[in-house]
């Protein structure tokens, strides 16, 4: 129990009062990615509300961060059906948020294979042990860069995308978008840029990024700053998932959204809640562009993954405002804007150094 208790430690303490989400009861919950940015805060939140968990982990380090007397730790992979067999036997409902997430990869087939088929090994063996319904996690990323309005769910497919992750990502959809005759039901979640509370992994940039500013190691802004994304806490994405799984219907996705903001505005909230106000030095893009691909370079013979990559650097030439209105609408979801969560992330940073 200690270790559950230090792992936590200042995520929901921080955060505004959540409702509940799942219905009362001990049911059993398979959660996949159970050790990364948003698998350990929705594990949390399931054995909050009185859940046992049934928790695919890789590695055993990993594994102690969500050590809990409700948390079923089973060693695995998915892809490898016979311990996805194992961890969901007599589970009523699953999440997967397992996936390569990262912007390059040395084998990109590795990706496909990672975020497709092991998504649909998952599926399969969901199916094959009755469970009721499973809530798979995308990106909105797929809905691609908005010119003229906000992206939504049903915005067109972009010709093509700048990383292999997004690409893998909207070829998994494809398969369950409008699926609800065979199977476990499928809803989709499409996160956008999340940030708050958490492991540091690759999937939590934002909050080093944050981290890095206030310790004075940060100070560049990509371009003029003046581009805009979608930025969203990660407690409200924990909750997109869990209304997902109950609000949901089978077959369509919900974008799990915060509040869109320029580079800009995102350091003025961080200058505001750290009160820390480092000079920030404007990269024109082609001098970013030019050194990722040296770095991509490097990478190549090396194996090693680049700090960034071209096609990253090309996203920051495009707004990515986003639209959450049909998950608000459907789901009951009640994000918390940016402000607020840059306040709750920056406040648990600084509890984490004391």
């Amino acid at each position: 129990m200690r270790l559950w208790l230090l792992a936590m430690n200042g995520s929901r303490s921080t955060s505004i009062p959540k409702w509940r989400l799942s219905k009362p009861g001990n049911m059993k919950v398979f959660v996949s990615g159970s050790t990364g940015f948003i698998g350990i805060q929705l594990v949390k939140r399931l054995v909050e509300d009185g859940h046992t968990v049934h928790a695919l982990y890789r590695s055993k380090s990993k594994a102690e961060l969500i050590r809990h007397q409700n948390v079923k730790l089973f060693k695995g992979d998915i892809l490898d059906k016979v311990s996805l067999d194992h961890a969901l036997t007599g589970c009523d409902e699953a999440y997967h948020t397992a996936a390569f997430a990262g912007v390059w990869a040395k084998d990109p087939e590795m990706v496909f294979r990672l975020n497709v088929d092991g998504a649909l090994n998952v599926i399969e063996v969901a199916g094959k042990h009755g469970v009721r319904r499973v809530v798979l996690t995308s990106t909105a990323g797929i809905l691609g860069p908005s010119e003229k309005e906000a992206v939504h769910e049903s915005s067109p497919a972009p010709i093509s995308f700048f990383t292999d992750y997004e690409a893998s990502k909207f070829q998994l959809e494809q398969q369950f978008l409008g699926r609800t005759e065979t199977g476990p039901e499928v809803v989709i979640v499409n996160p956008t840029r999340v940030y708050g509370p958490g492991y540091m992994s690759e999937s939590n940039g934002v909050t080093k990024m944050i981290k890095q500013y206030v310790e004075g190691k940060w100070r560049l802004i990509p371009g003029d700053g003046n581009s805009s994304g979608n930025y969203v806490y990660v407690e409200d994405v924990v909750s997109g998932h869990m209304l997902a799984m109950q609000n949901g219907r089978p077959g369509e996705r919900y974008v799990l959204g915060g509040e869109n903001i320029s580079y800009n505005q995102l350091f003025e909230y961080v200058r505001e809640a750290s009160g820390v106000r480092h000079k920030l030095f404007k990269i024109p893009l082609w001098i970013m562009l030019a050194a990722a691909g040296v770095m991509k370079g490097i990478s190549r013979i090396s194996g090693r993954p680049p700090l960034i990559v071209p096609k990253l650097v090309q996203k920051f030439n495009h707004n990515w405002i986003v639209s959450s209105e049909k998950a608000i609408r459907d789901l009951v979801y009640k994000p918390i804007n940016a402000r607020a969560g840059i306040q709750l992330t920056v406040q648990w940073i600084k509890n984490s150094k004391s």
